[in-house]
């Protein structure tokens, strides 16, 4: 009898150490932590822009606890969706190449203002016909040549008449941060500015200008607050959407 309930336990033990590790691995997934995750199903989360709903995609609001300079609370609302559309004209010309390896297979973005209505940020997912060894290579480029600190890759934001973000245009882009992920055939973008037209001589990227001892126009506005925020959001629920896509949470 005792070699019987030996072995029981052992293999009670064993499925156990699986689903604590499994259940680890799901939720570094999910909330981005650095590590081994397990990548998604390509060829379907792909294809998920065509189902989710845009409120999903992009929800009417974000809100951000300690997401401002100073640990700030912040809010945003969204102003502006765009129809999806393929990559053309959608990047300055060295993003675009910088890019296309991974290809396009649609692009999505929509548009947030911040509670006082004056700073904008366009946020992007850029869906990509490229396979996990694809997206990772990018992400290696995009890692070793800092691609994401030069001001000649800055995303182009999106803006739409009668809004807050009716003036956002390429002269008025601040602030910015570009993500390839590595578990979905995604790039998530975001490019933030000041809603009231004016230029920014100098541009930062998010990475920086939320630096505490940062002095530029981006950093003391929040703007790369808001470009790491709205870019946070908006990937963690597009990983909790394609984990349950592509079954990853069942």
């Amino acid at each position: 009898m005792r070699g019987p309930v030996r072995t029981a336990a052992a293999a009670v033990c064993l499925v156990l150490g699986f689903g604590l590790l499994g259940g680890a691995a799901a939720g570094a997934w999910l909330t981005g932590d650095p590590g081994e995750r397990p990548a998604a199903d390509y060829a379907e989360a792909r294809s998920l822009w065509h189902e989710i709903p845009v409120d999903t995609l992009f929800p009417r609001t974000l809100r951000g606890k300690g997401a401002g300079p100073g640990r700030a609370d912040r809010r945003w609302t969204r102003v502006a969706v765009a129809p999806d559309a393929d990559c053309r004209n959608a990047f300055d010309p060295l993003l675009a190449q910088a890019l296309s390896p991974a290809g396009c297979e649609r692009l999505l973005r929509a548009t947030y203002a911040d509670e006082t209505g004056s700073g904008v940020t366009t946020v992007g997912l850029l869906f990509t016909e490229a396979d996990e060894k694809g997206m990772r290579a990018l992400r290696e480029r995009f890692d070793e040549d800092d691609l994401e600190l030069r001001a000649d890759l800055m995303p182009r934001p999106y803006a739409a008449r009668g809004t807050a973000a009716a003036r956002f245009g390429d002269a008025q882009r601040a602030s910015w941060t570009i993500r390839p992920l590595t578990d979905a055939p995604v790039v998530v973008y975001t490019v933030s500015g000041f809603a009231d037209g004016r230029t920014v001589g100098d541009p930062q990227p998010a990475s920086e200008a939320v630096l505490e001892d940062q002095t530029t126009a981006p950093a003391q506005a929040g703007l790369g607050h808001d470009a790491r925020g709205i870019a946070d959001r908006i990937e963690r629920g597009l990983r909790r959407i394609v984990a349950q896509g592509t079954g990853q949470d069942r």
